[in-house]
């Protein structure tokens, strides 16, 4: 991952933060309502759209009359598109009727060659630790948003976001109240005779950090699939020509031009995301498993039933101040 510590924090120290701004100049100062898409400073290739409803914003400084409870936060992680519809069309609503910030990250394609899709789905590449991105982000509205609470957030993500939502699941279960998996192409199984990303035999080797698997049962989680969520990504033909050409670029030394995809996805989502739950099951991690019925591929197909439980969970911690 790219960084530059002494640029990020002159960044940092040089950043607006809403404590110093008067309230009824939030809005002017695009501090609330949907935040302008801002650059990572540790990382600039990397950035985050932010949406802070403004009728439920306060800063936790001040007098007892202003005073808020921090907001909490969701993190939307998106898919292999990279579409961050969503945070313009449901999970603003979401976000004004429940009291809760939403951040979704992106990754663009490309970091890791040219025809580089995946990388940040991995968590680690030879250029990006997604993860870490991620945790940058919430140091970042941690300081300038100080009524946002980002030591521990809810997290979301489907198709690729599934991936990456499950797997700093792995790495991060303490920065998580609860988690919603949806329909991930490939799956990350508990099985430690298995290297990442397949499974998690040299998980602590990869990441440099103690792998505590049953902290997962602290965390709620939920999987999320179409009951028609059942095929394969792309023809046989393109499957083929997909192994054929990883293959042969491995061959020549050429380790960016992998065509963008690891071939061994084998079977629908559906039945990843069984897999998955039969191997949390095996060390006693507990989930909820919902499948939407007439439902393919679709974030928007499954969206309602994922809001649903995360509005649940955001709500056990008790309603916002006003």
């Amino acid at each position: 991952m790219t960084t530059d510590n002494n640029n990020t924090t002159a960044q940092t120290s040089k950043a607006w933060t809403t404590a110093q701004i008067p309230p009824q100049f939030l809005r002017a100062a695009f501090m609330v309502g949907h935040v302008p898409q801002k650059a990572l400073a540790s990382d600039p290739r990397i950035s985050y759209a932010l949406y802070v409803p403004p009728e439920h914003y306060k800063n936790p400084t001040g007098d007892a009359s202003t005073r808020g409870k921090p907001l909490p936060l969701l993190v939307h992680v998106h898919g292999t598109r990279r579409s961050l519809a969503l945070m313009h069309r449901q999970l603003p609503q979401f976000a004004d009727a429940t009291g809760c910030a939403v951040v979704a990250p992106l990754y663009p394609a490309g970091l890791d060659g040219p025809n580089d899709l995946d990388s940040y789905k991995q968590l680690c590449s030879p250029s990006l630790r997604s993860d870490l991105a991620l945790l940058s982000i919430l140091e970042e509205i941690a300081h300038r948003w100080p009524g946002i609470a980002t030591d521990k957030v809810y997290l979301m993500g489907f198709s690729g976001g599934g991936q990456f939502a499950h797997r700093f699941l792995y790495l991060h279960p303490e920065r998580l109240h609860a988690v919603s998996v949806g329909a991930p192409g490939r799956v990350t199984l508990l099985d430690d005779q298995q290297a990442w990303p397949r499974g998690v035999a040299d998980v602590e080797e990869v990441f440099q950090l103690k792998f505590h698997p049953e902290r997962l049962r602290e965390v709620e989680i939920q999987l999320v699939c179409g009951s028609e969520d059942v095929e394969l990504h792309g023809s046989n033909e393109f499957r083929t020509w997909v192994q054929q050409h990883v293959k042969a670029g491995r061959r020549s030394g050429d380790d960016n031009d992998d065509g963008g995809a690891v071939p061994y996805m084998d079977k629908g989502r559906l039945g990843s995301l069984r897999d998955l739950e039969t191997s949390w099951n095996k060390h006693a991690i507990q989930s909820q498993f919902d499948v939407v019925d007439g439902v393919a591929h679709s974030s928007e197909g499954v969206c309602k039933c994922v809001l649903g439980f995360l509005r649940s969970q955001i709500q056990k911690a008790g309603p916002v101040k006003q």
